[in-house]
């Protein structure tokens, strides 16, 4: 008799658990972090559509993040061994790529802006929350999807 598989042990569901974590966690993130925004300002549907329409982004990013930190560092045993190093590529590629599309819909393409009561971080000319979001949203995703802190491997986890 076949036994279903461990909730540590089933990666497809992992990644399941993760997009889902991750779709729930940015559009909460997305619509608290709105008032530091410039759009805080418009209508009622404008911020809508921009609240689905960055937690969408967010969620390809989120995907395309773990896939690539997945196909370089996963192992077989995913999410069960290997998380340490799935879970520091994936904040290395969020916050890289928050970094630059930040500065390029921002400063370059003016697609979005800030309001004054946005913290920036003075060297990047980033805002404090979008980075911080690629920081603790990723992580929690994964503490959801492998059922533990994605920065601690299991010794021995084979």
């Amino acid at each position: 008799m076949t036994s279903a598989p461990s909730y540590r042990h089933d990666w497809p569901g992992a990644l399941r658990r993760y997009i889902l974590a991750s779709a729930a966690l940015h559009l909460a993130w997305e619509i608290v972090q709105l008032p530091l925004y410039s759009i805080w300002s418009e209508p009622i549907p404008k911020r809508a559509f921009a609240v689905v329409h960055c937690t969408l982004g967010d969620l390809m990013i989120a995907g395309l993040t773990l896939l690539t930190a997945l196909a370089m560092f996963g192992t077989s045993n995913w999410p069960r061994s290997g998380t340490r190093a799935v879970w520091l590529l994936l904040l290395v590629l969020g916050v890289g790529y928050t970094v630059y599309s930040e500065w390029l819909n921002v400063s370059v393409r003016g697609s979005w802006s800030y309001a004054e009561m946005m913290p920036v971080i003075p060297i990047l000319g980033t805002g404090l929350t979008p980075l911080l979001q690629w920081l603790v949203v990723p992580t929690a995703a994964l503490w959801i999807a492998g059922g533990r802190s994605p920065w601690r491997d299991q010794p021995g986890a084979t």
